[in-house]
């Protein structure tokens, strides 16, 4: 009896590594802080979206002159000139919120630019993060900078170093 209960306990002894699961944590936002092609494609981002902002506060700046001049107008207006004005107005209100939603809507310009200049360095990052999973054998990977909220994390288990040495970053 005493030895199929240690035969039993050796067992389930030797059973326990298999259950535990073996994972790791990593920071995307700071393996892509430290990639110059990120830097860079964030750069272009930037300057871009400054661009076509400029290109809309010079549009709404147009509109509001259009709009304190009809203010002015107004009194002395027919009112078939008035109503010229008020489509006027209209259209280029319009204008101004289509462009806007054009530039940086959902699916927009800026959403396109971003896929065509960050989704590739994205996708780098990603291969190299499950090279390592595969290689390491882990289990899972969370990602602490996206999504997951991480209240503690033992150091030791961040490999976002090592996914920049993967990159042949540092």
């Amino acid at each position: 009896m005493k030895k199929i209960i240690l035969l039993s306990l050796a067992l389930a002894a030797a059973s326990l590594p298999v259950l535990a699961q073996r994972y790791a944590i990593v920071d995307t936002k700071y393996i892509l802080s430290k990639m110059p092609d990120y830097q860079d494609a964030q750069k272009r981002l930037d300057q871009t979206s400054e661009l076509w902002q400029k290109e809309i506060d010079d549009k709404q700046a147009a509109l509001d002159k259009m709009y304190k001049d009809f203010e002015a107008e107004q009194v002395m207006l027919s009112d078939e000139l008035k109503k010229k004005r008020e489509d006027e107005l209209f259209n280029k209100e319009k204008e101004v919120r289509d462009l806007q939603r054009r530039r940086f809507g959902f699916e927009g310009d800026l959403f396109k630019k971003r896929q065509e200049l960050v989704k590739p360095i994205q996708d780098k990052v990603y291969n190299a993060i499950q090279k390592i999973a595969v290689n390491r054998m882990y289990d899972f990977i969370l990602d602490k900078s996206e999504g997951i909220t991480v209240i503690f994390a033992d150091p030791k288990l961040d490999k976002s170093e090592d996914v920049l040495r993967e990159l042949g970053i540092k």
